[in-house]
């Protein structure tokens, strides 16, 4: 029997996040489509830039697919496969301290950046501001659960968490779960929930910015300018081979 606050926490709550981001994207896109954007700052400065950047996306889409993985297929289906407990938490951790120390590093990167380079930070705006807070909220909490689930205490989250989580998307959240879980996966849980309400708020929302209309655009035309005014140049195009004035 969960509690009141168990409830709030881990049912109410996701449900919250999950509106906020669905509706937040609808109303950022159909109110602001030209504020969805990067808002790139790389004309100011580009040298932290072009290592924080890889390393922070790369290592973040390997912990989004680590995640995926984790949360959204059973346990009982990598078992099927032939993936032991022992393999999958050789591989939880090793690849994912790889991927949580390139996170880690690059955020600490960008973060310099906006803060030391002086033009950066005067285009930094505070939702950019919450946003870095969120994010690195989200990336220590979610190292410590590296540190304390895999190594130290070898809490099994897919069990736990990972029940929970598919649960939400079926209407049959088990709060009890995440109640049970240590303490750092429970921070990691609220901290991506609160990150999630804010997505639509900020730069983030680049993220499903996917150029799909480039399939079917036209070719860009370059075209060369006269050189004197009022020249029409010839135009120009293929060689006729039949036509021996034109060859050599």
């Amino acid at each position: 029997m969960s509690t009141a606050l168990e409830t709030v926490s881990w049912v109410i709550t996701p449900y919250v996040a999950m509106a906020v981001f669905l509706v937040g994207h609808y109303w950022r896109y159909r109110y602001d489509k030209f504020g969805w954007t990067t808002l790139s700052t790389q004309i100011y400065e580009s040298r932290l830039l072009r290592w924080g950047s890889p390393l922070f996306h790369f290592g973040i889409l390997a912990v989004i697919v680590g995640h995926v993985v984790g949360l959204l297929i059973p346990k009982e289906w990598t078992a099927a496969v032939g993936i032991t407990d022992d393999a999958y938490h050789l591989m939880a951790v090793g690849l994912g301290a790889v991927a949580g120390i390139a996170v880690v590093v690059g955020l600490i990167l960008l973060i310099m950046r906006r803060r030391l380079v002086g033009p950066v930070f005067r285009a930094t705006s505070r939702m950019d501001k919450l946003m870095y807070v969120g994010l690195g909220l989200v990336v220590v909490t979610g190292m410590a659960n590296t540190i304390v689930g895999n190594v130290i205490g070898h809490y099994d989250y897919r069990e736990g968490v990972s029940i929970w989580f598919r649960g939400l998307f079926f209407m049959n959240p088990r709060p009890d779960l995440m109640a049970a879980a240590p303490l750092t996966f429970q921070a990691h849980t609220l901290a991506s929930l609160a990150l999630f309400a804010l997505w639509p708020f900020t730069r983030l929302v680049h993220v499903f910015s996917v150029p799909i209309a480039y399939l079917w655009r036209p070719y860009v035309l370059y075209r060369s300018r006269d050189t004197r005014m009022g020249e029409r140049r010839g135009r120009r195009g293929w060689e006729n081979v039949e036509d021996g004035s034109r060859l050599p």
